[in-house]
């Protein structure tokens, strides 16, 4: 039975039509991605499903007494109250319950009837442990300063407020759109786990592609106005989405075909037609709709002209960086070479962009030399963006910097295809820049950088707000750059693909270099610890010999516990394995659904074995 049904919705702004009769419905249970280009209205269509905006027709309608939970891709906070007031709805029947019972409790003469009354509502409201949930998730997501106005939060903290308050509260539906941006590596796995356990339906859209992965059984893949459903994780969507589009050029290749015959007949025929003659005429032009309907193929790859590299690069020399008394960088050393691409992971806060900050000269090192090559020309994508002349055409931003782009080997690009190969097409390009969304007005920083043909780019959160149409392009595109790349993404997917290793902040300035991508970096810490240490976000910092030395285990337990944490690690490496196999993309049909089903049975005994040992964890802690 579905708790949700969305009918025939349309929505336009202006004379701009965004979608048109799209119907989506949401089973108990269910947990939907919505997949679409930047600027086809999947915020919109997510705060209309929400009830925070009205379609111009149709209809949402949910099952009687949904709780449904909304967090938007840009929230608005009340801004005169606390952190944690805007967490926390005192007038929620649990606060108000537990704030009860601890006022009765608190008190020398407490009426236990009164008491007995309050526990049993407390017992109703299964709101023991609401206040240890609550302490859980504020601080895996970083939110600590419970007492902090929200007039001062950054952005990314009031994202990861709003989504501290969906987490708390117990809904039916959650419609969560771009909910890991502006969260690190760690809150994502956190937040990937904590919702698939959840025992309720969700809508959600994010450009996360191991996210989805990892909680999505459908995807909902809007495109040219059409509505595609896959069932399945994102591996079988990739697999069902490439046989649709080859379906479709095949379609459409007939088309043209038939198109060019009876353009020849309709130039060969004289103007008085009889009725067979007439029907054959407007029959002509449903052929040339269907002929025309395709999109531009962008598989043929891109690569651009940079400039020539020396043979001295980029030198850092025991760098040292320190604000407020907190470390950053202590003596940091490295000399890039050619080609290299390196990612960086660490938590929020810890000196990732402040590295990037140093390397551009936009901050000076308290200690140490940075030297960067006479022939280096950074382009530097930063967090903060740029702003753009919002009544400047798009297509002007990229003619002011060059009009033509050079592709290598005597050819190039027009500003005019450079824009198109990267979804800007010739009607969006001739709008004003302040027409564009958000993630296409980052799409179109980016790409005023790569015109001006760096050899080393430094990007810093390139991914946040980019569609995954956009992002494949991109990563196509960086694959084939032969220049450096240094990036920080908390994009998993994205850096797995890009980076041959990686730089961790471990925090107190300390930087580790890893060989290998963030998978491999995963690899190796659950080598290095005996434990699992995963894109699951299943830590545990105590070896696996005192873990059964604890108190509170019987001795079948003990080797319960030791035998789990084998399980898991081994579990965690055939993950992988899968993933990697269905990422390959050079499997059959047959194989592809064969592995899959593997991925998800393996994925299932993954975490059944780790609320297990999170449970015997617990115990072997109690003395």
């Amino acid at each position: 039975m579905n708790i949700l049904a969305a009918d025939n919705l349309t929505k336009s702004y202006g004379e701009k039509p965004l979608f048109s009769d799209l119907s989506i419905s949401l089973a108990k249970g269910q947990k939907v991605a919505l997949i679409a280009a930047n600027g086809s209205g999947k915020s919109t269509l997510l705060r209309i499903i929400a009830g925070q905006e009205s379609a111009d027709e149709g209809t949402v309608v949910f099952r009687r007494d949904t709780k449904v939970g909304y967090l938007e891709q840009n929230p608005e906070l009340d801004e005169s109250v606390s952190l944690i007031d805007a967490v926390l709805d005192r007038n929620h029947p649990i606060m108000a319950a537990i704030n009860k019972y601890e006022l009765l409790i608190s008190k020398s003469d407490t009426d236990q009837d009164e008491l007995q009354s309050v526990i049993s509502e407390i017992d109703n409201l299964n709101a023991w442990n609401y206040e240890s949930r609550i302490s859980e998730i504020l601080s895996r997501l970083g939110l600590t300063d419970l007492e902090q106005p929200v007039s001062t939060l950054s952005g990314g903290q009031r994202k990861r407020c709003a989504l501290a308050r969906i987490l708390i509260e117990d809904h039916d539906v959650l419609i969560l759109d771009e909910p890991t941006n502006h969260l690190d590596l760690e809150m994502i796995e956190w937040v990937e786990k904590y919702i698939k356990k959840l025992n309720v339906s969700v809508l959600l859209v994010s450009h996360d592609r191991y996210f989805i992965d990892g909680i999505c059984n459908t995807i909902l893949e809007l495109d040219n106005g059409n509505l595609y459903k896959y069932q399945g994780n994102y591996s079988f969507f990739l697999e069902k989405r490439s046989e649709r589009l080859e379906s479709e050029q095949l379609e459409i290749k007939k088309y043209k075909n038939l198109f060019r015959k009876e353009l020849e007949w309709m130039r060969r025929q004289p103007k008085a037609r009889g009725t067979k003659q007439k029907a054959r005429v407007n029959a002509f032009d449903d052929i040339e709709e269907k002929a025309f309907a395709g999109k531009i193929d962008k598989s043929s790859k891109i690569s651009m002209q940079m400039e020539r590299m020396g043979s001295k690069i980029l030198e850092l020399e025991n760098v040292c960086k320190s604000y407020d008394q907190q470390t950053l960088l202590h003596n940091f050393s490295h000399v890039f070479k050619k080609g290299e691409k390196i990612g960086i992971v660490g938590k929020n806060g810890i000196g990732k962009s402040t590295l990037l900050k140093l390397i551009t000269g936009d901050v000076k090192p308290d200690k140490g030399k940075i030297k960067i090559g006479e022939t280096i020309n950074v382009g530097y994508f930063s967090q903060d963006g740029i702003s753009f002349d919002p009544d400047k055409l798009v297509i002007d931003i990229i003619r002011d910097i060059a009009d033509y782009v050079d592709t290598g080997n005597s050819s190039s690009l027009s500003a005019k295809q450079f824009l198109n190969h990267f979804n800007f097409d010739g009607h969006k390009q001739y709008q004003k820049v302040a027409s564009l969304s958000g993630g296409e007005k980052k799409r179109l920083y980016l790409l005023s950088i790569l015109v001006q043909k760096p050899n080393f780019l430094i990007l810093d959160e390139p991914t946040n707000d980019l569609d995954i149409v956009t992002l494949n392009l991109f990563e196509e595109f960086l694959s084939n750059f032969q220049g450096c790349i240094l990036l920080v993404t908390h994009d998993r997917y994205f850096m797995d693909r890009l980076v041959d290793h990686i730089f961790v902040f471990k925090g107190d300035g300390v930087i580790r270099d890893i060989h290998g991508n963030y998978t491999d970096y995963l690899s190796e810490e659950k080598v290095k610890s005996g434990k699992t240490i995963s894109t699951k976000n299943i830590k545990q910092e105590n070896s696996d010999k005192k873990a059964v030395k604890k108190k509170g285990l019987g001795f079948k337990e003990k080797r319960e516990l030791e035998q789990t944490l084998k399980d898991i690690s081994i579990l965690e490496i055939r993950k992988n394995e899968l993933l990697e196999k269905m990422n390959q993309g050079i499997i059959d049909h047959n194989e592809m659904n064969t592995i899959s089903e593997k991925f998800k049975k393996t994925d299932d005994d993954l975490i059944r074995l780790t609320e297990r040992w999170m449970e015997l964890e617990a115990k072997s802690e109690e003395s």
